[in-house]
């Protein structure tokens, strides 16, 4: 066999193993970027009374993916920064963000009425939903959640701080926890992931 049939031997098995790799690679299942639950998990209900006088109800926003995180009005940094982060996710969403429901509860309901929250997240953009109730029907659904909260002295009764748990939680159209984001979490990860689940649905 001569060194030119050789060559073009080697030539064409580079570029067979090469298309073959390509293959397979492309074929790769795209993953998720936020945090997984180890499986799906059924997100509890959560019932509460909008500023409006309607009532919301998770149950009733299947067929969304909801983006759910817990803060307050008077929160110096994460809670406007996390929903000046939502607002860019929900714009970098185009078209898909007619399926996606931004919720915020509040985890300071001593100051938060439902008028006053509404009107907090209405600054970022007006279709994003705010929450509040009483503390008896916020403990139930902080403590559903996970959601670590403490209040920090402050200078007066009125004038204090809250630590808390400071994640986005997705959750499916199925009404299923799939995952959960970090405080300032790139806004491409969370918008490449709800355009993934939101294609698996279609």
């Amino acid at each position: 066999m001569d060194r030119k049939t050789i060559l073009v031997g080697l030539a064409i098995f580079t570029f067979i193993a090469v298309l073959t790799v390509a293959t397979i690679f492309l074929k790769r299942p795209e993953t998720f970027r936020g945090t997984e639950y180890q499986q799906p998990l059924a997100a509890s209900e959560i019932t509460l009374t909008r500023d409006n006088g309607e009532v919301f109800r998770l149950s009733g926003q299947k067929g969304k993916v909801v983006l759910l995180f817990f803060g307050y009005t008077f929160c110096p940094d994460e809670c406007p920064t996390t929903l000046a982060e939502l607002k860019q996710v929900y714009d970098g969403l185009g078209g898909d963000a007619r399926s996606v429901e931004v919720v915020l509860i509040s985890v300071d309901p001593g100051r938060d009425t439902p008028q006053h929250i509404q009107d907090y997240v209405n600054r970022f953009n007006p279709s994003f939903i705010g929450l509040s109730g009483s503390q008896t029907e916020l403990e139930s659904v902080w403590k559903n959640y996970g959601i670590f909260r403490e209040i920090a002295p402050g200078t007066s009764p009125t004038n204090y701080g809250i630590d808390h748990t400071a994640r986005i939680s997705l959750i499916d159209p199925d009404g299923n926890l799939r995952l959960s984001y970090g405080f300032q979490t790139p806004v491409d990860d969370i918008i490449h992931d709800v355009e993934l689940i939101l294609k698996t649905k279609k």
